[in-house]
């Protein structure tokens, strides 16, 4: 009631308020919503190692002094192929469109440890940034803690951006040239953020304070890009992305280890400085839009994906039979998760019951994470009449 309440009522206003609509783009696993969740400081969205945990759109809202950020976690970006095999809602496919429709910035999220796609963005995402060429996009390589050889780190930020940034060629420095570790660790420190306080400079005309000693220079002007009389990129169609692998786009690139929190700060004190002029949208106690049931269903079916294998889990449906809050203010949830065969049931239930009381138990914790209360929640699983 309280954040049907919260989501209801008009949003108080500071003196100057300032807002950001920011959309998080990406193939499915590159690690979206656990960035969301850095963001928000607290667990609102599925996370898992399995592709299309998140299956719907949601909102996530960091408010700061006079600032709000409205954070648009979406699903993987997908084809019909895929989201057919998955047994994906059709919203899959048109969330992350609808997104992009609200969005003053977007972010892309690439996970470098993936050796198989990290030197190239998936036509999906290419035709999503060709489709809205005029919001401003930055480049976030995740999982930089996982890549051992950091050298590899240029390589694929030359791929990912046709070796151009903010409108500047990247220029590789000798240092880098010769892989010392040295500079192969400052190569993760590229884009550097004013404190929020200061002033806010146009889109694209940021000082980059760790280009000095980055291992990458943007040095020559592309076509006066970046000066402010510059062309932005142009509305690309579909035939002229087939032999594409990066976008020449960005107006910077971060990059982070999201699960560990590295670096998270650094690209949350940028958003806030891109904030323009205007109302705020929710009210500063507001976290996400989501409904507390969204939550518990999102985390619950965050951990069925965890633990079952291959593609059982797309196939299991879930049904809340009890939400009761106790006199101290616990909460007590029942929920049914309904299966499509008898073999399925087994697996999620697991011998001696292991499997289904340890998703009830790392739910149930992440459940008192995300609404600060005791909660005790119990699941049954039954095969679907």
């Amino acid at each position: 009631e309280e954040q049907k309440r919260l989501l209801q009522n008009r949003p108080e206003q500071p003196q100057s308020p300032r807002v950001l609509r920011i959309a998080v783009i990406g193939a499915p696993n590159a690690g979206k919503s656990t960035l969301c969740n850095q963001l928000l400081g607290r667990k609102v969205f599925p996370v898992s190692r399995k592709v299309h945990t998140t299956r719907c759109k949601a909102w996530g809202v960091v408010t700061q002094e006079d600032t709000q950020l409205i954070i648009l976690d979406t699903p993987g970006l997908t084809n019909p192929l895929k989201a057919k095999r998955h047994n994906l809602d059709e919203t899959m496919l048109t969330d992350p469109w609808d997104s992009m429709k609200h969005a003053d910035l977007v972010l892309v999220l690439v996970d470098v440890s993936d050796h198989w796609t990290r030197n190239s963005l998936s036509k999906e995402v290419l035709k999503c940034l060709s489709e809205f060429p005029q919001i401003p996009s930055v480049l976030v390589l995740n999982k930089v803690d996982i890549l051992k050889k950091k050298f590899l780190l240029l390589e694929i930020v030359t791929d990912l951006t046709e070796g151009i940034v903010n409108g500047k060629k990247l220029e590789v420095k000798p240092a880098l040239e010769q892989g010392s570790s040295s500079s192969a660790k400052s190569s993760l420190h590229i884009t550097r953020a004013s404190p929020p306080e200061s002033k806010v400079p146009p889109f694209g005309q940021e000082k980059n304070q760790a280009q000095e000693g980055s291992g990458l220079d943007k040095s020559s002007e592309v076509g006066g890009a970046g000066t402010g009389e510059a062309q932005g990129p142009k509305h690309h169609r579909p035939e002229d992305l087939k032999d594409v692998r990066g976008w020449p786009h960005f107006q910077e690139i971060f990059m982070l280890a999201a699960l560990r929190g590295e670096e998270v700060e650094t690209l949350k004190r940028y958003l806030l400085m891109q904030a323009k002029p205007g109302p705020w949208e929710f009210h500063s106690h507001v976290l996400t839009n989501q409904s507390p049931q969204e939550i518990c269903d999102n985390i619950i079916r965050e951990k069925v994906l965890e633990y079952l294998p291959l593609e059982v889990p797309y196939g299991v449906t879930q049904m809340t039979e009890i939400w009761e809050e106790g006199e101290c203010g616990e909460l007590l949830i029942v929920q049914s998760l309904l299966v499509p065969r008898e073999s399925h049931k087994r697996m999620l239930i697991g011998r001696g019951g292991s499997v289904i009381s340890r998703i009830a138990r790392e739910a149930g914790q992440d459940l008192m994470n995300a609404f600060l209360c005791d909660v005790r929640l119990k699941l049954k699983v039954e095969v679907k009449g």
